[in-house]
């Protein structure tokens, strides 16, 4: 099943109206249940919406933040998704600490991903789940010709071992995990992107085909990543 592709004239209206969406589905959640679970991705244009969120002020006590994947890398590392997320946002934020869950991908990717797996235990299904999208086609840390966890009773996060972007070794939650989530929301820029973006509406089976929401699967785009029609 494709996602509903919403194509914004550049970066900065995606990200506004991104922040905007993002901001009235905690209040929707919170409403109804008292809690927000969000799970954030790293790089460019996420760090952009973290820090429109930063600008908004958004989150509280009401919030909680999970990681969709991570490097396995040292704790501070400037590539880390988490330090990039808690720089851009977080760590200015009235989200508390405790409800800012990190993966400790430092442990290594195997003990992570126990880790990981166990603070999930109990945890309602996601609100909503932002994805990036490599030019490979992978989201989080799922990558082609890799073990995706999308098979039934599949473990929430995994171990990820021969990387084929730099770290080898990394920790995502699995296919399986994302999509137990009621929106998966996938934010995707630039001219780079056009490719596996074509090959993923051409119905190519991609990592990002394996993950879907519930209730919504959505990408996010800019004019610079939507293929021309052909």
């Amino acid at each position: 099943m494709q996602p509903e592709w919403r194509v914004f004239a550049d970066t900065d209206t995606l990200v506004a109206a991104l922040a905007d969406a993002l901001c009235a589905e905690a209040e929707t959640a919170i409403a109804a249940r008292g809690v927000f679970y969000l799970v954030l991705a790293g790089g460019t244009t996420p760090r952009a919406l973290y820090r429109a969120l930063a600008d908004r002020r958004a989150g509280d006590a009401h919030w909680q933040v999970w990681y969709g994947d991570e490097r396995c890398l040292q704790v501070g590392h400037p590539e880390r998704n988490s330090v990039m997320a808690e720089a851009a946002w977080l760590a200015a934020s009235n989200i508390p600490p405790e409800s800012r869950r990190p993966i400790p991908a430092e442990l290594g990717a195997a003990e992570a991903a126990t880790r990981y797996a166990g603070w999930l235990k109990g945890v309602a299904d996601f609100d909503v789940v932002l994805l990036g999208m490599g030019e490979d086609g992978h989201t989080a840390s799922l990558f082609p010709d890799h073990d995706w966890g999308a098979a039934p009773g599949s473990p929430d996060v995994q171990a990820v071992y021969a990387a084929p972007k730099p770290p080898p070794e990394r920790v995502s939650l699995s296919a399986a995990r994302l999509n137990r989530s009621q929106r998966v929301w996938f934010v995707i820029a630039g001219s780079g992107k056009r490719d596996a973006l074509r090959r993923w509406k051409n119905g190519e089976t991609l990592p990002v085909s394996a993950v879907r929401g519930k209730l919504e699967t959505v990408a996010w785009l800019d004019a610079a990543a939507w293929p021309a029609e052909e």
